[in-house]
């Protein structure tokens, strides 16, 4: 597979040849399981304190008293302790000893980041999410782009190479969360926008711009190339980036 290697002008450079990971089988299934994977590294043990709704001083009468044997608190005939009782200890808690990472082969795992980039590739997958962008994918940069340091400068390119209006979607998507979430430090949901791709070191002047990720070819993983498991994520790959991908296939 062949593609246009623009400058930061949007003007064609020349034409490269895509390294092989590109024609990679698309694999949705792959795919999900290891972004759920790498999800659920996240994930944070929870549960109950072991002695919630027994710290009592109840204990059952026993038999002979045409009463339930329930657990009853001293000095009174109030049930304690057992989940039907108010106060009581829960049915069934959380437990810290639930697992809940999930594991994927290293071979799928290999198999599913190579299928999430070659759909980079595939208009149809690119516009099923969304994106706004004008031209062909993938979109490729030559050196010029890296050496941008001030987001002016990215934004400028960015328009040139016809992509903003997907970070002006993105910017506009910011809403309120709905439910208790907005009071537990994740208040506002965005959409996501572009992945910047470049070689050894990210392109930090990318980093304010809404929705957009900005990462290293070393840093590249399935979750940033499908969010939320949907494969198809508008990209921007720098040449340097391409280099390396063939130096590790």
């Amino acid at each position: 597979m062949k593609a246009n290697v623009r400058s930061t002008d949007g003007s064609v450079v020349r034409e490269i040849e895509l390294p092989a990971v590109f024609d990679e089988l698309y694999r949705p299934d792959l795919i999900k399981k290891a972004v759920l994977a790498i999800q659920s590294m996240r994930l944070q043990p929870h549960g109950t304190d072991p002695f919630a709704g027994i710290r009592s001083s109840a204990e059952s009468w026993g038999s002979g008293r045409g009463v339930a044997q329930l657990p009853r608190i001293k000095n009174g005939s109030r049930a304690a302790k057992i989940p039907q009782a108010k106060g009581g200890r829960a049915a069934h808690p959380p437990k810290t000893a639930k697992i809940l990472k999930r594991k994927i082969n290293k071979q799928e795992k290999w198999l599913a980041l190579r299928s999430a980039v070659a759909a980079t590739t595939v208009p149809e997958l690119v516009s099923a999410r969304g994106h706004r962008f004008e031209g062909d994918v993938p979109f490729v940069v030559d050196e010029t782009f890296e050496a941008l340091e001030k987001t002016s400068d990215v934004i400028n390119a960015l328009q040139a190479l016809g992509l903003y209006a997907d970070i002006e979607r993105a910017k506009e998507s910011k809403k309120v969360r709905a439910g208790r979430g907005k009071m537990r430090g994740r208040r506002y949901k965005q959409r996501k926008s572009l992945l910047i791709v470049t070689g050894d070191a990210p392109l930090r002047a990318a980093r304010n711009l809404a929705g957009v990720d900005a990462v290293s070819v070393y840093d590249l993983d399935t979750e940033l190339l499908a969010p939320g498991t949907q494969a198809g994520r508008l990209t921007v790959w720098s040449e340097s980036a391409l280099k390396l991908m063939e130096e590790v296939e």
